[in-house]
Formats: C-alpha cells, structure tokens, sequence
C-alpha cells in the first residue's frame, strides 16, 4: 500500500494533507523519515509514525449521517455548527462529506475516508441518482413535470439539467397539509393565506450543481420549503435513525453502492 493511502485511512488527513505532511519529514517507516507519498509500505508489518507517534491502521470507513437541518456539511467551521459535530468518535481525522447538503435540507448523507468510493457517487459521468422529498409553494401541471423530467435551465449558461424523474406525492392547500403533516415546521403562513396551493413529491436527479432541486423546481414555479434526500443510488436512508444519528454502511450495501452486487 502506498505511504500517504495508508495515512489517509488511517484518519491522519486527507490524501492532500498527508502528502504534504510526508513531504516535510513529519513521517517516519520502520524509525526512518521517508519524504516520498508514493512509497510502498506493508500496513501489517512495517511501524509507522507521525510527528513520533505510532499510527495505527484503521483502514476504510463508511457512515451513513441522517443530517439534520441546521448544520453546514463542512469538517469544520468557526460559526455555525457542522456535521462532524455530531459524531463521538475519538479520531476523524480524514473523514469527509460525500458531497453536499444545504444547511436547511436534511437527510441522507455519506461520510467516509475513501477517496474512491467518493468520486464513485459524486462524478458526473457515474450518474448515481440522488432522491429528494420535497414540500414546495405552488402547483405542478403536466407541463411543468414534462420540463423537469426532460431537463429544464437553471440559469447556468442555459445549460439544461439531466432529465430527472418526478413523483407527485400531495397537490392541495396550505390548510390541508398542516393538517396532514403540520407544515408549520418548515413554513409558517398568515391564517388568510391558507388557500395558498402547496405540492409535495420526490425528484430524482443524477448530477449535483449548487441548490439544484431548489432551482428545478423554481424554474417551474415552485418555492421549497422543505427539503430530504432520501436515496443515494441503491442506498435508502435509514429511518431508524434519528436526526444527528449515524451507523457504519454494512458491506453489503457499500458493494451495492460501488456497483459490485
């Protein structure tokens, strides 16, 4: 295994990060400083230090992080609370996000060491569906699902997005869903405005430009006022977690994952 592969999953930084730091002698194999990332190490045999502490091998790892809203996903931040916030473990060093959630958008997110496994979901050429429940302001018709399931401009060069697939769950009233689910959570309306129409469904898409639900569905007319994603690939979140709590992927599902199963 490579010197700064074998650093990075061993939560000393990220691949980026430990290069640098076996660069400026900070790194040691078998009491010897080693100054070249690339080196070939056995992880089982040879002794490893960094700044003259042992590293121990702690190899890949996956999490699954039902995000709440409110937190950035981000390592770490001076203002604002982030999604390693949530996590107890004593080192995650060299854990990242794969990819992004709004701060106000909640649900599903991957967390890992493994840079592979990152670029697997998150490249554009994979198409990995991504799925998102949404409850937005306004009404969707034929018309409006047909671009957004076609692709439709959301103001990038007028480049279209990838077709998307679209599911309506609830066409009615602002009375009728915060009877149902009590929409007041995410969105508190004036009493004489509660024959506003509100929607609500699921929107499958296959890239990731920034807050692109959010402009897909405002390019149709639609104000989200809430956000879950919901699936990633074959991936569903799973709802025994609470908001804030996470679990290891099992091996099953991260081979699902990786398109091996």
């Amino acid at each position: 295994m490579r010197l700064d592969k074998f650093l990075a999953e061993s939560s000393i930084g990220t691949r980026k990060n430990v290069r640098t730091y076996i660069k400026e002698g900070a790194v040691k194999v078998n009491g010897q400083v080693i100054t070249e990332p690339a080196i070939e190490i056995n992880e089982n045999i040879d002794f490893i230090e960094y700044l003259d502490k042992v590293v121990d091998y702690r190899g890949k790892v996956y999490y699954m992080f039902h995000k709440p809203a409110g937190c950035i996903t981000a390592t770490k931040d001076e203002v604002n609370k982030t999604v390693l916030d949530f996590f107890h473990e004593d080192n995650m060093n060299g854990i990242f996000h794969v990819g992004r959630l709004d701060k106000d958008t909640e649900g599903l997110l991957l967390l890992t060491n493994d840079g592979e496994f990152e670029h697997h979901l998150m490249c554009p050429g994979k198409h990995v569906e991504k799925k998102y429940f949404f409850v937005a302001l306004g009404s969707l018709n034929e018309e409006g699902i047909k671009r957004l399931e076609s692709g439709i401009s959301i103001g990038e060069d007028g480049v279209l997005t990838k077709p998307a697939k679209i599911e309506i769950a609830k066409h009615g009233s602002y009375k009728e869903f915060e009877e149902e689910m009590d929409i007041r959570k995410f969105y508190n309306m004036e009493s004489n405005c509660y024959n506003q129409l509100v929607v609500s469904g699921y929107l499958t898409i296959s890239e990731g430009r920034k807050h692109q639900v959010k402009r897909m569905l405002k390019a149709v007319g639609c104000y989200v006022v809430y956000l879950k994603r919901v699936s990633i690939g074959s991936l569903m979140l799973d709802e025994s977690l609470e908001k804030g709590q996470y679990r290891m992927l099992k091996e099953e599902e991260i081979q699902k994952l990786l398109g091996n199963l």
